[in-house]
């Protein structure tokens, strides 16, 4: 279940949990050929782009974290989506139970500092919340713009694998050490 404090602002972007009213909007990103290029490079069917987008909005019902919505604050354009997952992937080696990492952002977003911006407000969330070791993501090898962003947000590589027909980089970004742990 969402609360009041998983709604996040940053100076240029709100970063919300799902609602129905965000799909219109999320079909489109998924259908874009130049967004799912490092993902398979098929675009998503709209019955395709439903099944995803119920599954990211159940991990706040499931796990009490998932992927947020991004918009900009003072116009409400669509952005992307950005957030924590546990997609219980069958890769080798294993993700582990550790939150995965994923942004996903609009062409025309591309370019400006927007994703930087949301990943790295995504994970202060994260890091306040989260207890376990690390978080994980797992990032095409040819995609250097998702690659220098999780380098900048800590995250390093530990493996190289086969998702389906892909080859990925799975990598991984400590926890930060916290008072209360």
């Amino acid at each position: 279940m969402t609360e009041p404090t998983d709604v996040i602002q940053t100076p240029r972007l709100t970063l919300a949990p799902p609602a129905l009213a965000d799909f219109e909007d999320y079909a489109g990103l998924w259908a874009d050929l130049a967004v799912v290029r490092h993902m398979g490079g098929v675009p998503f069917s709209r019955s395709t782009a439903w099944a995803r987008f119920q599954r990211q909005a159940g991990g706040w019902a499931l796990r009490g974290f998932g992927s947020w919505v991004v918009r900009e604050r003072i116009s409400g354009r669509f952005v992307g989506e950005v957030g924590f997952q546990d997609f219980k992937r069958d890769i080798t080696p294993a993700l582990g139970p550790e939150p995965e990492a994923g942004w996903m952002l609009a062409p025309w977003a591309h370019g400006q500092g927007l994703a930087s911006e949301a990943v790295a407000a995504a994970h202060a969330w994260g890091d306040a919340r989260f207890d376990g070791p690390r978080t994980v993501c797992m990032i095409d090898p040819n995609n250097a713009p998702s690659l220098r962003l999780a380098a900048k947000m800590g995250y390093a590589e530990y493996a190289r694998a086969a998702h389906g027909e892909r080859s990925v980089v799975l990598l991984e970004r400590p926890a930060p050490a916290r008072q209360d742990r």
